[in-house]
């Protein structure tokens, strides 16, 4: 008997093969054996202008952002130095001068 892969999604075990696709019941999430891996593989984090970011980069702001919940405003051209990469929709974590810990989107940076 051979063991189907955990969903990529939701992490069920309850996934089963329908001809070459898995589905998870749980999520209804489809995917195929090819599709896991690439996954896996394209977890890769870029700037805006296509260069990989790695934690510890130094970083520049391409763009003014509003700071929420604040009347402050990160402007073009603020370096960001160490920064840290992290899961989720703002997949920078970092600590700007000024204002204080904050998690930024890679598309507004860029590699220093």
């Amino acid at each position: 008997m051979s063991t189907l892969p955990a969903c990529p999604k939701c992490q069920s075990s309850y996934t089963y093969e329908d001809g070459a696709m898995w589905v998870c019941p749980e999520c209804a999430h489809e995917w195929s054996a090819g599709e896991a891996d690439a996954e896996d593989a394209a977890k890769v984090i870029k700037d805006a202008v296509g260069n990989v970011l790695q934690d510890g980069d130094t970083v520049t702001v391409i763009k003014d952002l509003k700071v929420k919940g604040s009347s402050l405003v990160v402007k073009v051209g603020t370096k960001v130095r160490n920064i840290r990469l992290v899961e989720g929709d703002h997949d920078i974590d970092c600590k700007i001068d000024g204002i204080g810990q904050m998690g930024l989107k890679s598309e507004f940076v860029k590699k220093a």
